[in-house]
């Protein structure tokens, strides 16, 4: 997503020039981050339901670096961490019971679709992992293109842009990556309406209906077929994550003047995820005020101890309005 206020703020008023590198880079040589423990009701501490999800705590990431934040989506293997920035950056750290990083590592993405200096050259908004291999998949935004990079972002293997991405708008690109436990990939845009044309409801339900594909295995070699969601009102996809059942987490968000985040977790069924269909979620959780609450972007899914697990990861703009928040919980019930 891009920054609402830095957009209005500096892009109308900074020129329109490329250099060499896109600036700033994470500073890879000496990588340094801090976390703080957050409550999900600070004003009842002790609270831990929200909807099908018990919260198991969670920290807020801070770094003096100047490129860190902007966490559009995460992987978690283990207890290996991966926060992917809508700028081409990652922060990998490990992170145990005790929420204290170790083994902290800064990585700029060694290619992708430009190297200009502006945040749209190397919009990275969405992730997938293989867990085998650890190959991983990014969405650009912009470009409308995914690129597949070997273990740890170590060299890019590839990239494909899909035709029937090809008319998502700049803003409206692959905002979600997920990779199925069948081996298929699921991406959905944050906001592109599917056409007219293709759509046989009312103008009022195709204004919350998202385009997506659906590829049968690896996007670089497989063609992407349609797919549509039907999302909330007033609300964007901003990523999305398999269950280990084959159904889908989709994250929806909200925003709300004066400044105000929400997010909605929504899941697909196994059997509704097909080229063709029209899918629509149902509501496990919400996260809005007075709970904690920001622009959460990324979401991952983990097995602990026979738990369904979830993580939140929010995107901060790199404005000091915003937090970036890691958030635990434990899907109880779906």
């Amino acid at each position: 997503m891009r920054a609402l206020l830095s957009c209005l703020l500096l892009l109308a008023l900074l020129p329109n020039w490329t250099v060499r590198e896109r600036l700033p880079l994470l500073d890879s040589a000496a990588p340094q981050m801090d976390v703080r423990p957050v409550m999900l009701d600070p004003a009842h501490p002790t609270r831990r339901r929200l909807g099908a999800l018990t919260y198991l705590g969670g920290v807020e990431l801070t770094s003096r670096d100047p490129a860190f934040g902007g966490f559009s989506s995460l992987t978690v293997a283990g207890d290996r961490f991966t926060l992917l920035s809508d700028g081409g950056n990652a922060v990998m750290f490990a992170m145990g019971a005790d929420w204290r990083p170790h083994g902290l590592r800064f990585v700029n993405l060694p290619s992708g679709p430009g190297v200009g200096w502006r945040k749209e050259d190397r919009d990275s908004e969405s992730l997938a992992v293989d867990p085998v291999t650890g190959d991983m998949w990014v969405g650009f935004e912009g470009y409308n293109q995914i690129w597949r990079y070997s273990a740890g972002f170590g060299r890019a293997l590839g990239y494909v842009a899909p035709k029937p991405m090809a008319d998502w708008s700049a803003n409206g690109g692959p905002e979600s990556l997920a990779r199925l436990p069948d081996g298929r990939f699921i991406t959905f845009s944050e906001d592109e309406e599917v056409a007219r044309r293709d759509w046989r409801g009312s103008a009022a339900s195709r204004a919350l209906s998202r385009q997506g594909l659906v590829f049968a295995g690896d996007p670089l070699i497989y063609p992407g077929r349609r797919i549509a969601y039907r999302v909330s009102p007033h609300h964007a996809i901003s990523d999305a994550a398999a269950l280990p059942d084959g159904s889908l987490l989709v994250l929806e968000r909200r925003f709300r003047l004066p400044f105000r985040f929400s997010n909605r977790l929504m899941l697909v069924p196994t059997d509704a995820i097909m080229p063709g269909r029209v899918v629509s979620g149902r509501l496990l959780a919400e996260l809005d005020a007075p709970l904690i609450h920001d622009n959460f972007e990324g979401v991952a899914v983990t097995r602990e101890h026979g738990a369904t697990i979830l993580w939140l990861v929010s995107d901060d703009n790199q404005l000091f309005l915003q937090h970036s928040y890691l958030l635990k919980f434990r899907l109880d019930s779906h």
